[in-house]
């Protein structure tokens, strides 16, 4: 089954004056992705979404045509190795990395479309039904004094068991933070906490050691994703775990991180890394490396959509029948209305999990009134 076509479409959602909302080294005033969409010879079409700015991936678009179409799409990953094996020079840690990830997401949607299964099926076979979810949410914004409680507030009354915020400005505001989000979820619910790589070495000590009175889950990208010596110093000082990988392409950028013991969570994310292709293979190393995988997911639907049929595949190994600590879903918070508009019948967390589609491929529906309404230019 060949490739007939591919296009890339740039997708834009501006938030409304005073809703910007973002981490310790910027706020966004809006969304943006790209959705790929990739046709088959017979006209099956696959969805995907690739990460970063939308006019760079659609720069991407004709060169990566120009191998793909009239690939057989069950070989595509061969492909995409042939790729970066002629074009070395390009390197890995770029947004040609994150064009083929859309356009992998979107060959394993079409591939499961015209076999009848799942996704999760074709990457390790499907494992759960419904994957849990920790809240990303507590964001910075330009009045973080006045938002952050109210924030905390609605992830407490919704009852989310796990739940992440930004800190990143300074220890002293690290240790508010956290206090606040502590005192209005109370003890039982799972704390995470995001940097954003924000720190050098010495200032994300000072940080962790104000935090773990408040039995914090994990620290993430508390260094630089370049600093992997730091990490693994880091990782060895401190018993909170560290979490980190959203900012890392392939398996070989995970590598240095495990080879140097730098984190204890592994976070790749699907849109960015090398989707299916290279999540399995960061799986396959988390696996051999015995360290906890957690996909980053701060996108738009699609992107989501095929984090939940990766989790839902993950063996269980080295848990059997009790699981202290599952695979956990991000699931933003934040307004998002690629997220929440782009499907026909959105992702929506129900007492701390999302259900995994059941359709053929991603097993989702495109809502094309609400793409092109988000289409850019």
């Amino acid at each position: 089954m060949k490739i007939k076509a591919l296009s890339f479409i740039a997708l834009t959602a501006t938030l409304a004056d005073g809703k910007a909302y973002g981490m310790s080294k910027a706020i966004a005033s809006g969304r943006q992705s790209t959705l790929v969409r990739l046709t088959l010879e017979d006209g099956t079409e696959g969805f995907g979404e690739a990460w970063g700015m939308p006019a760079v991936n659609a720069a991407y678009e004709p060169f990566l045509a120009n191998y793909l179409v009239g690939t057989d799409v069950f070989a595509i990953e061969h492909a995409f190795g042939h790729i970066l094996a002629r074009h070395y020079h390009f390197g890995l840690q770029n947004q040609m990395m994150t064009a083929i990830s859309g356009i992998d997401i979107a060959a394993k949607d079409a591939i499961g479309k015209v076999l009848g299964l799942p996704v999760s099926q074709l990457i390790g076979g499907r494992r759960l039904d419904k994957v849990p979810i920790y809240a990303s949410g507590g964001y910075l914004t330009a009045t973080p004094e006045a938002d952050f409680a109210p924030q905390i507030e609605r992830m407490a009354e919704a009852r989310y068991p796990a739940v992440k915020i930004k800190i990143g400005v300074s220890p002293d505001s690290d240790e508010a933070r956290a206090g606040k989000a502590r005192e209005i979820l109370g003890p039982d619910v799972e704390l995470l906490v995001d940097i954003n790589t924000n720190y050098t070495l010495d200032t994300a000590r000072a940080s962790i050691e104000r935090l773990e009175a408040y039995n914090v889950g994990w620290v993430e990208e508390p260094l630089a994703p370049t600093d992997v010596a730091g990490l693994a110093r880091l990782n060895q000082l401190t018993s909170v775990p560290i979490a980190t990988g959203e900012a890392l392409y392939t398996v070989f950028d995970f590598k240095r991180l495990t080879d140097a013991g730098a984190a204890d969570v592994l976070q790749p994310d699907l849109t960015l890394c090398g989707g299916f292709w290279q999540g399995r293979k960061i799986a396959e190393l988390a696996h051999a490396n015995h360290v906890r995988l957690s996909p980053h997911v701060w996108g738009g639907a699609i992107g989501l959509a095929a984090a939940l049929h990766y989790i839902a595949a993950l063996p269980v190994y080295p848990h059997s029948d009790n699981i202290p600590a599952p695979v956990l879903l991000e699931y933003d918070l934040g307004e998002n209305p690629l997220r929440a508009d782009l499907l026909k019948e959105p992702l929506l967390p129900v007492d701390g999990f999302v259900r995994v589609p059941d359709g053929p491929g991603l097993g989702v529906e495109i809502d094309f009134d609400a793409m092109e309404r988000y289409a850019a230019g």
